[in-house]
């Protein structure tokens, strides 16, 4: 894949996933509005949380880090790619029917698991029963995740990065049904979630059957290749999944403190914008693409990819950390501060943002660091870096709970990003130059960070400003509007004058973002 051809791919996966990402932002403003910090609120969060987690586990965070790499060899090796997805599909349609069985029948104790803190009030029950309506969610996103995984090593990025959109579009509607007929909110919601899978399912199967790939599950068999699958995937389950075991650890702690599970999930999906646009775009786009240049021994063409993923990734996030610490208050009194979310939520959701914040460099380099291992199909050594984040993870958020409450939970959660990525960083060191950051990344990076820096402070500065228009009903939104244009001029501005990127790395690959399939 060319240099402009590899952000292009990121551009793409990138636009469709903020599309979903806004849209997100709609639908927990709804939900914030609706529902509000109460019994419905959590219990819903908790019971859409326990499938999500899972599908971490068995589809994007184990599976398809070990799915991707092999299909792309055989794609790239002129083997039959479309057999090995098809044994791939059906082993784990297998997989993840059995697990809906055992999960709808333990789904109290699945409850008590992500959130003890339920067990003595009425959460506990809407949870367990909002969990059995959710949960077969899991098998229809993870077979959309397997062929998600199929276009993107085809390199068609456009149907399986907008499949998450449906997601918000069925939650929305959701809603305005329910509220129009008189139906329960929390209800509707919780049907919405298997819905919202079939819809992205069959998104993503039109659009494999289209690139020429028709992929229906059959009979399973544990063919040698399915072995080595399985023993490869088997590490990458926590490795992948490391960031939602960690959160587990949050839900936990937070189900202990009245109204902390939606701040934090508010939160969550403030720092999950950034994450989400740049850190899914590079780590779908780049797991395939080194994996095609290792193959081919193409070391300098691996060092160029990865360099470029980081620098791309930073020069995004970086600025975004700064901008998510210094006006977090406006940006969730603006988007939330309504119906049943008051100032108190608003200022409670705000201290999370600000200290998720401080971890979103980390959260992303793991997307830019992990193919690097994932590509060599080695799946143990980030297991073992995971444990150890996990560790850290675990002992800060429970080990500070009883000082700080809720807010231990980011602390940590935002720590353990940092170990993780420190031990990926030192443990592919040995892989040579392809895992090395080129010298123009390494001249860039501090002047990224400068470039944050001042954005930062040009932040404070409009904030401060603007502040009483915040909380003014007519202005508030163009309030918001005009402070993120601040930020957004101030940092390329002053970034492109000092070196930091070239405008034209942008424009051009913009031109040549043209999304297929």
């Amino acid at each position: 894949m060319q240099p402009i051809r590899l952000v292009s791919g990121f551009l793409t996966v990138g636009v469709w996933t903020l599309a979903s990402r806004i849209l997100g932002f709609a639908r927990d403003m709804m939900i914030a509005a609706y529902l509000g910090t109460g019994p419905v609120a959590e219990a819903f969060l908790i019971a859409f949380s326990l499938p999500n987690m899972f599908r971490r586990f068995f589809a994007e965070g184990a599976f398809n880090m070990a799915f991707v790499p092999m299909f792309s060899k055989k794609l790239e090796g002129g083997e039959d790619a479309t057999g090995f997805a098809r044994e791939a599909m059906s082993g784990l349609a297998t997989v993840l029917i059995a697990l809906t069985l055992v999960a709808m029948v333990a789904m109290p104790w699945l409850v008590l698991a992500m959130a003890s803190g339920f067990a003595a009030d009425e959460r506990f029950a809407l949870a367990t029963h909002f969990g059995r309506i959710a949960f077969p969610y899991i098998l229809f996103i993870s077979l959309a995740a397997l062929l998600s995984g199929v276009l993107n090593a085809a390199g068609r990025f456009a149907a399986a990065a907008a499949a998450p959109v449906l997601l918000n579009v069925v939650f929305v509607c959701a809603m305005i049904a329910a509220d129009a007929m008189g139906w329960p909110i929390g209800e509707a919601l919780a049907w919405a979630v298997p819905v919202a899978g079939i819809a992205q399912l069959v998104l993503v199967w039109v659009a494999a059957k289209r690139a020429g790939y028709t992929i229906l599950p059959s009979r399973p068999t544990l063919s040698p290749e399915m072995k080595r699958l399985a023993r490869i995937a088997a590490p990458a389950m926590l490795a992948g999944g490391v960031v939602q075991i960690n959160l587990l650890v949050g839900r936990q702690v937070a189900s202990h403190f009245e109204g902390a599970i939606a701040w934090l999930n508010y939160a969550d999906r403030l720092y999950q914008l950034p994450l989400g646009v740049v850190g899914i775009a590079i780590g779908v786009v780049l797991l395939p693409d080194l994996s095609r240049k290792l193959r081919a021994g193409d070391t300098a063409g691996g060092q160029h990819s990865f360099s470029r993923a980081g620098e791309f990734a930073l020069a995004l996030t970086i600025p975004s950390a700064v901008a998510l610490a210094v006006i977090a208050l406006p940006i969730v009194s603006v988007l939330y501060e309504r119906g049943r979310f008051d100032t108190e939520d608003s200022l409670a959701t705000a201290w999370a943002v600000a200290i998720y914040g401080l971890g979103l460099p980390a959260f992303v380099l793991q997307k830019v660091l992990q193919p690097l291992f994932f590509a060599r199909e080695n799946t143990r050594a980030p297991f073992y870096y995971a444990v150890a984040a996990m560790v850290v993870n675990a002992g800060i958020a429970i080990g500070l709970a009883p000082v700080i409450g809720y807010l231990s939970a980011a602390i940590a959660t935002t720590l353990a990003g940092w170990a993780m990525v420190f031990q990926l960083w030192r443990g592919a060191r040995p892989m040579g130059e392809a895992a090395r950051f080129d010298t123009r990344f390494r001249t860039r990076l501090p002047r990224i960070v400068a470039a944050s820096l001042f954005m930062g402070a040009v932040l404070w500065g409009v904030a401060w400003v603007l502040n009483d228009a915040f909380y003014s009903a007519g202005w508030r939104y163009l309030a918001l509007l005009a402070l993120i244009a601040s930020g957004i001029v101030s940092y390329f501005a002053f970034g492109a004058k000092i070196g930091a990127f070239r405008m034209s790395d942008f424009r051009s690959a913009v031109r040549r973002s043209t999304p297929r399939g």
